[in-house]
């Protein structure tokens, strides 16, 4: 459950606290000191579990390699979120509003629109009509829709995956979130549905569907529930193999699991524990060394303080700046919770970091 470990896994021979010897720790770091993104599971396994003075050194030896991923910079966006529901409707005062969303998005900065969520059952609305309804409303970056409403668009228009992602990258669509993955293995994520899921196969193929179309994405994992260690470990690398093969994903993201309504067979979860977050972003930032540059620490899940700290420890971007407008700033899950750019220069002094503000694909603006 969450970080711990029971029993013992390969070599790694875990104490009664549920966590790994710490002399295994550091042999391990040791191990990654020359090669971060090569060693065997029960290394990262027993990393994943590091805690005290071995998690400390854990979260140097990612940072010293986010520094030679990407130097001394702290990067953000300018963006502003919508929900697909919120805006959806195919009346001509519909579209005006959402053409005045984005018209506002600009305005005030930003370079990016973030659309996700699924259309309602009942509407008759379009995925394809609403990018072209953004489009026509930039310039802008629409990075927009999950796995699961990549499935839904293209089966509304009842075309192969391959034919919608292809209208929608010519109607506009720039990116795609690499949301909706959760952990990638099936067993979790039925049990956290409680109930079938779309299975990894599936998400697998599509999200590779949509490299293949030219539309870039990220990758993310929410963690922290009911998965193991070893199963943190099997989605890394399952991203690190995606992108070895379609180099697609140009940032990782984790997130932490948020506790709610209590699911069927799983009961009440308390989240990941601090240690636990503060090593799976560093295990990330290993693992993924080579392949992937960017490691995002999601401050609208941490809280800005915390970010700060998984930015000494492996991560070098902020995020979206996540603007509101006056225009419906009710129009997406995160509303009121906002930077500011004086909020991210103030970080990356802090930090002793060169601020730049990027593009979706993280290209200078």
């Amino acid at each position: 459950m969450g970080g711990g470990m029971v029993g013992v896994v390969g070599d790694v021979v875990v104490a009664g606290s549920g966590l790994p010897d710490a002399g295994l720790v550091r042999k391990w770091l040791d191990e990654a000191a020359d090669a971060p993104a090569d060693l065997p599971d029960e290394g990262y396994i027993a990393l994943l579990g590091a805690d005290g003075p071995e998690l400390e050194e854990l979260c140097r030896a990612a940072d010293r390699l986010r520094r030679q991923a990407v130097g001394d910079v702290l990067t953000y966006a300018v963006n502003r979120n919508l929900d697909t529901a919120a805006v959806a409707g195919t009346g001509a005062p519909a579209r005006a509003r959402l053409t005045a969303l984005v018209a506002e998005a600009r305005e005030l900065g930003a370079t990016e629109i973030c659309m996700q969520g699924p259309l309602p059952a009942d509407t008759d609305d379009d995925y394809l009509a609403l990018i072209e309804t953004i489009a026509a409303a930039g310039p802008i970056h629409l990075h927009a829709f999950r796995v699961p409403e990549l499935l839904d668009g293209a089966a509304r228009r009842n075309l192969p995956l391959p034919d919608f992602l292809a209208a929608a990258r010519a109607a506009g669509l720039g990116s795609v979130p690499g949301t909706a993955a959760r952990i990638l293995d099936d067993e979790v994520r039925a049990r956290m549905l409680g109930g079938p899921d779309l299975p990894v196969r599936r998400w697998t193929e599509v999200i590779e569907a949509a490299h293949r179309a030219g539309l870039f994405s990220t990758s993310t994992m929410v963690y922290g529930h009911i998965e193991t260690p070893a199963q943190q470990l099997a989605h890394l690398r399952l991203i690190a193999e995606i992108q070895d093969r379609t180099g697609g994903f140009h940032e990782f993201i984790a997130m932490p699991f948020t506790p709610g309504p209590v699911s069927p067979g799983v009961g009440a979860l308390p989240g990941p524990t601090w240690r636990q977050t503060r090593a799976v972003h560093a295990v990330a930032r290993l693992l993924l060394h080579g392949r992937i540059a960017n490691i995002q620490a999601a401050w609208p899940k941490f809280g800005f303080d915390a970010a700060l700290s998984l930015l000494r420890g492996g991560a070098n971007d902020l995020g979206g700046l996540l603007l509101d407008g006056a225009l419906a700033p009710d129009s997406f899950a995160e509303a009121g919770i906002t930077l500011t750019t004086r909020e991210v220069e103030r970080a990356a002094h802090t930090l002793g970091r060169t601020v730049r503000q990027r593009t979706t694909g993280y290209a200078d603006v």
